[in-house]
């Protein structure tokens, strides 16, 4: 493979087959580090980035061979200082290790990597942990105030195989959400395509559309009710029907799916800053709850060098599970 951009000139890189099956998004990310993740999808978005000469865009697969060509990169002083500063050291709390890939139980509050913003996130941060690990990569995302299972392979035909096996749909994800409204346990698969849109700010935005849209993801949901409770009377007058645990699992792997998914039904998340209900989300501190009540909660996958079954679970974070036991709000 080819060296990575300088500043001043445009360059090409050439796929290797190692990251054969990559989404473009997640190839540059890796070879253009310290070019933040916004700028990234800008000159993607604009076709600076042209894949074999012909327009490409961000969630596209990558082929073997294929050549792609990357314009100059231009970063302010400022930004370039910041590439040059190494994120803190930071490991995070271990649920499955072997010398393939590790599972960590993210914390919500975390990016999962740097860029929008953000200076660093798990994955540079792991990777000043463990300088004697070359290779640490991402799997898959999660939300930066979702809470979780997150896997990071160790070797990149690790990566390789785990997301085929996301691509695929041969994993299993299931997430706690704690829901506003009691949910219909007849309710049970959300089948509704998504399509991304960005706001005039530049921030990204996800809605349900529908199959005639060209530009919608099919995406589906697996719900299913673990317990319905009426709210209390700080919260009644906006949750007049309540709340419900919910387990989702997901057969689709979209931005922000659940999130999107669950408010389009009229039951948005609970803490969500972005397709929540606002209004509740202000008062939902009087019952503890001052963050998205998304969590990672099972994780299935098979392993690519043994070819076992590895299932794995992270029970709710602390904050999560004392909102639960509020008296008003009891598991029982």
């Amino acid at each position: 493979m080819s060296s990575a951009p300088t500043p001043a000139s445009a360059s090409q890189i050439t796929v290797d087959e190692e990251s054969a099956g990559q989404r473009l998004d997640n190839f540059l990310i890796r070879e253009l580090k310290g070019v933040p993740k916004t700028h990234i999808y800008r000159i993607i978005r604009s076709g600076e980035v042209r894949r074999n000469k012909g327009r490409v865009h961000a969630d596209d697969r990558l082929a073997a061979g294929d050549v792609l060509r990357i314009p100059p990169i231009r970063l302010s002083t400022q930004t370039e200082l910041k590439a040059q500063t190494p994120a803190p050291a930071r490991d995070f709390p271990v649920v499955f290790e072997d010398e393939y890939f590790l599972v960590i139980n993210k914390p919500a509050g975390v990016a999962v990597h740097g860029g929008s913003g953000v200076s660093f996130g798990v994955i540079e941060q792991m990777r000043q942990a463990r300088p004697q690990v070359v290779g640490l990569e991402l799997v898959h995302r999660l939300d930066r105030e979702t809470s979780g299972l997150l896997i990071i392979a160790k070797k990149k035909s690790v990566l390789k195989a785990l997301q085929d096996q996301f691509r695929e749909r041969e994993t299993g994800k299931t997430y706690y959400a704690w829901v506003k409204g009691s949910w219909p346990s007849s309710l049970k698969v959300i089948d509704q395509p998504l399509h991304k849109y960005l706001l005039p700010n530049g921030e990204r935005r996800v809605r349900v559309t529908d199959a005639q849209d060209p530009n919608g993801q099919r995406s589906i949901s697996l719900v299913r009710v673990i317990k319905h409770w009426p709210a209390p009377a700080s919260l009644a007058a906006l949750a007049p029907r309540g709340f419900s645990l919910l387990a989702v699992t997901i057969k689709t792997g979209r931005t922000h799916q659940i999130r999107v998914h669950l408010s389009s039904q009229g039951h948005p998340i609970a803490g969500d800053d972005k397709y929540g209900d606002f209004e509740l989300n202000r008062i939902l501190p009087q019952v503890g709850l001052r963050r998205m009540f998304l969590h990672a909660w099972q994780l299935r996958v098979t392993h690519p060098k043994t070819g076992d079954s590895v299932e794995l679970e992270a029970p709710l974070p602390d904050e999560l599970a004392l909102v639960l036991r509020n008296p008003n709000f009891g598991l029982e």
